[in-house]
């Protein structure tokens, strides 16, 4: 009895259309997964932004005072630790001191903003530093 050999495997033919097949979902695959990393680091960042300029708020209309630095948010009670700038990797926030009193009741100045401290752009081309 004469078998075929037709059960042996792939051919080479088989494998290169295969491969690159593959290399062509890689190809499309990864700038997207990318892109979307960084996505989730700027929501990332624009929640932080939002709840430390928040709490700055709070601690200015509850202490009639504007915290004079991140750390008053801390030891007051309103943060447990300073969150990291996911664009920088660390706690380097970029505070602006306002001279000016925001309400007839508070009686010094003090933090007003923060920014991140991060040199670079983001996806929408404007600077993280000025969000």
């Amino acid at each position: 009895m004469l078998r075929l050999r037709r059960d042996r495997g792939f051919t080479l033919i088989e494998l290169m259309i295969v491969i690159s097949i593959m290399l062509i979902l890689i190809a499309i695959a990864v700038p997207a997964y990318q892109q979307s990393v960084v996505r989730s680091r700027e929501a990332v960042l624009r929640q932080n932004l939002f709840t430390l300029r928040s709490l700055i708020q709070q601690y200015t209309l509850d202490k009639q005072k504007a915290p004079q630095s991140l750390e008053d948010l801390i030891s007051a009670g309103y943060l447990k630790q300073i969150p990291k700038d996911p664009t920088t990797g660390a706690a380097d926030w970029t505070v602006d001191q306002d001279e000016t009193l925001d309400s007839p009741d508070q009686q010094e100045p003090g933090i007003n903003d923060v920014h991140s401290a991060s040199a670079t752009t983001a996806s929408d081309g404007t600077a993280y530093s000025s969000w």
